[in-house]
């Protein structure tokens, strides 16, 4: 038996990015398991004034592990690592402390691979802290062999040190009828019409320029709806809606929470994720889950996660990007066809299988 102490930082937002879906979700699959270990829970003092969205003991049905909650900071709690025998980042950071043995979760290396991704401080910044934390990693877990690839090239990382573990995805819980699909496409639009759905942050690297520039090829009916706050490049892309007049066919609904997403996908005529680098793409399972055919890049992670249930296409091609969203649409066949495979590629990704996998990468550290 060991206590293993989890960076929980980001699960505690009121508004998850990737990175807080992964760290609430594996914690709390990793708690239903059975196992020895005891858990600790730790979140940066930034994250007090957020306390009420910590994970609490007697808080999660099925819970089986026991756990309790620290809060990590440096210096104050300079005692944590005498309390832990491993400790997981799951921020791709480096803990504020070392510990005797530290595991790593890397989603992606954006940070070095993509000049044009974000500003130079955050470059140098971000890159510093990654290749800080691999160094320090007895094991990096990361999420797709695309990812793995990049840090063995890119960021050096010993190939033996590296455990791929996919993400999982959580079904709708309600699954909407064809009809209720088509009115709450209907509220969404405003009218009748076919829905392009799109779901990240508005930048440069999620390709939302050129899924802008396939929608002024498209038949007048479409929509693309964004799904997503603003990030980097975002104020080029908001101009080039303003100076090609888009702004009739683009609806942008900001962050949403969990209950209302699961409606947006299912009312979608197509989900669209033609992304320039993925670590993995939980959206594309999380549309495939709520029977809605995908188009998605052919480069990155995204073949990976879409396997055989989605349509592929080149992110820097506007035309590619168009044509398969039409067929995805318009080819009743096909449509039907990436529905059912889709649900079945949904189904074989599931947070139990990613904590039990972890749990594994742990025991495999503690026997070092």
């Amino acid at each position: 038996m060991a206590t293993i102490a989890l960076d929980a930082t980001y699960s505690a937002d009121p508004q998850l990015t990737g990175i807080g879906v992964y760290s609430r979700r594996l914690i709390e699959a990793l708690l239903t398991l059975e196992t020895p270990h005891r858990f600790l829970i730790c979140y940066r003092l930034s994250r007090l004034g957020r306390r009420q969205y910590f994970l609490q003991p007697g808080s999660l049905p099925g819970a089986r592990a026991q756990f309790s909650v620290r809060i990590y900071q440096e210096p104050v709690t300079f005692w944590l690592p005498w309390q832990a025998q491993l400790f997981h980042s799951l921020a791709q950071r480096p803990p504020a402390f070392h510990f005797r043995q530290e595991i790593v979760t890397v989603f992606d290396i954006f940070p070095i691979t993509g000049e044009n991704y974000s500003t130079a401080d955050f470059r140098e910044k971000f890159s510093a802290l990654l290749m800080q934390a691999v160094g320090r990693a007895t094991r990096v877990i990361t999420s797709s062999h695309a990812t793995e690839s990049l840090l063995i090239s890119r960021a050096q990382v010993p190939p033996e040190k590296i455990r791929v573990i996919p993400l999982g995805v959580v079904p709708p819980a309600v699954m909407l009828t064809p009809q209720e699909r088509r009115r709450e496409r209907a509220r969404i639009l405003g009218g009748e019409g076919e829905m392009v759905l799109s779901v990240g942050v508005i930048q440069t690297r999620k390709n939302t320029l050129n899924m802008l520039k396939a929608l002024k090829t498209l038949p007048a009916g479409y929509t693309l709806v964004l799904s997503g706050g603003n990030g980097y490049g975002s104020e080029a892309i908001h101009e080039f809606i303003r100076n090609e007049s888009l702004g009739n066919r683009v609806k942008l609904l900001g962050f949403i929470d969990d209950a209302q997403l699961a409606r947006l996908y299912q009312a979608a005529s197509v989900f669209l994720f033609p992304s320039l680098e993925e670590g993995f793409g939980i959206p594309i399972l999380e549309a495939m889950a709520g029977g809605v055919p995908v188009v998605t890049s052919n480069v990155s992670s995204m073949p990976e996660v879409g396997g055989e249930a989605a349509l592929y296409v080149d992110p820097h091609n506007p035309a590619d990007i168009a044509e398969k969203v039409v067929q995805a649409v318009e080819d009743s066949v096909l449509r039907a066809a990436l529905v059912q495979k889709g649900l079945a590629r949904a189904g074989e990704f599931t947070w139990r299988r990613t904590a039990e996998a972890t749990l594994a990468v742990y025991d495999e550290v503690l026997r070092l």
